[in-house]
């Protein structure tokens, strides 16, 4: 289904540059097609393209904005299975997470189209004394300008969409770089917007190694910068970005509070998906589970035995499960992290045994707190069982780390889910259900080193744009 090459997108064409970039099969381990590696050249005519976009961006009606972001929902649409295979295979994303994900990707442009068209501003008094008397006051939001994107392997249809989408939305033109891992998704985004009418410059699409990336961040005619990724790269990205916005969606380790009124087999039926759907490779993955002291022996059985019946192997069947980590590198460290807790007194209840790439499901209990298990972004499938008596120390728990993204409590009593809502050190708490659980249209980020500011289409258009004040003396 993969063609043999792709081109990047320079100031909206496609560029068949060269072959350099290998993508790799993620199961398989054999090259599956080959990627135009963009140099520092072409990013440069990149971002000096989108800046001469500014104005004509700027100058579209909503209509128009919305017309594009509907035509790439009608283009997802029909490329579909596509689309789902190509993440399957770049990504080593299971069959049934990869047409999950491609379902997403068209809910956040079909968002992005419908607040295109009443993104706007507000009308304010001032006659609030007698100085101020006779004057009011508008505000309309204007594009920000030309915007730079940095989009990590895991997501790479939606998280590079959350980016994408409401660029388009508010008119602001855009350079992105897409994981070098994963960059399939990213460019049929570009192959989707080459066919519309935006104007010449309204979007590059360059994958590029790291190295060469440095125009991203540091080049001053960018007026914001949007990076997912890891907490080492993103914060020091920030320190480089100048004047311009820094927005970060950075790393978790989520926790997830099962209390003593919870539902059990609901609670282990979303837990399995939060800690293991796509090899825990999500930022709100599930990675320390909290269990009241009086059902933890319970849960943990009914959860023991739904992990060891995940089916782990080749992505492509629909009956898999768990597929390969991103690569056997990622694999040894975590095979590395759970040998660690186990050498310092942690019990392996399941998993553990990695193989290449593929790490089965794995839990643990009796983990040390400073064990890098605890500590640190698992970013694979392991999770590490806990027990509490109180839910205030439980709270305390779950803050005691230095990452804030989101929190998942289940829990029937509404005191102590607005409890949780205050004390929690997150950006986001959610209730009933895993601290995975997202909807395209909320506002979602996180504090601490999880990051600055906030996605979500709105969030983001607010982000990219800048309010205009107009004050009228009407006196």
């Amino acid at each position: 289904m993969l063609r043999k090459s792709y081109p990047y997108y320079l100031a909206n064409k496609p560029v068949f540059a060269n072959e350099d970039l290998e993508v790799t099969d993620k199961y398989g381990g054999e090259v599956a097609t080959r990627v135009a590696l963009a140099d520092e050249q072409a990013i440069n005519l990149a971002i000096e393209a989108a800046v001469a976009a500014e104005k004509p961006m700027r100058k579209m009606a909503a209509y128009q904005r919305q017309k594009v972001l509907q035509h790439c929902v009608e283009r997802f649409t029909s490329r579909y299975d596509e689309l789902a295979q190509s993440l399957c295979i770049e990504a080593g994303k299971p069959i049934k997470d990869s047409r999950g994900e491609v379902d997403r990707l068209i809910e956040t442009f079909r968002i992005a189209a419908e607040e295109s068209v009443r993104f706007g501003g507000d009308y304010m008094p001032l006659d609030r004394s007698p100085r101020t008397s006779g004057y009011i006051s508008v505000t309309k939001r204007v594009p920000v300008g030309a915007c730079s994107f940095i989009a990590p392997f895991n997501f790479p249809l939606n998280l590079a969409a959350h980016k994408v989408a409401p660029a388009l939305a508010v008119g602001c033109p855009f350079v992105l770089k897409p994981a070098s891992l994963t960059p399939l998704g990213a460019l049929i985004i570009g192959e989707t917007l080459a066919e519309t009418d935006l104007p010449v410059g309204a979007f590059s699409i360059l994958p590029c190694h790291r190295e060469g990336a440095r125009l991203f961040t540091e080049d001053d005619r960018l007026k914001l910068l949007s990076f997912t990724g890891s907490p080492q790269v993103g914060w020091e990205l920030k320190k480089k970005a100048g004047k311009k916005k820094v927005i970060l969606e950075l790393g978790g380790n989520a926790a997830c509070i099962v209390d003593e009124d919870a539902n059990l087999d609901e609670a282990v039926s979303r837990i399995i998906i939060g800690a293991f759907y796509q090899s825990g490779q999500s930022c709100i993955g599930v990675q320390r589970i909290m269990i009241h002291e009086k059902i933890y022996a319970a849960f943990r059985e009914k959860l023991l035995d739904a992990t060891r019946k995940l089916q782990m192997g080749d992505p492509r069947h629909e009956d898999t499960f768990i597929g390969p980590m991103i690569s056997e590198k990622e694999a040894m460290r975590l095979e590395s992290w759970i040998h660690s807790a186990i050498e310092g007194g942690a019990t392996l209840l399941c998993g553990g045994e990695r193989k290449g790439a593929f790490l089965p499901a794995t839990l643990l209990e009796n983990v040390s707190s400073e064990e890098k298990i605890c500590r640190e972004e698992a970013f694979g499938p392991v999770a590490v069982l806990s027990s509490f008596a109180g839910f205030d120390k439980a709270l305390v728990e779950v803050n005691n780390s230095r990452f804030g993204l989101q929190a998942g409590i289940f829990t029937r009593d509404i005191y102590k889910a607005h409890l949780a809502w205050n004390e929690l050190e997150v950006g986001g708490v959610i209730i009933g259900d895993i601290p995975s659980w997202r909807a395209d249209q909320m506002p979602y980020g996180g504090v601490k080193d999880s990051g600055l500011g906030r996605e979500g289409i709105c969030y983001a258009m607010e982000d990219m744009s800048e309010i205009r004040l107009l004050v009228l003396r009407n006196v």
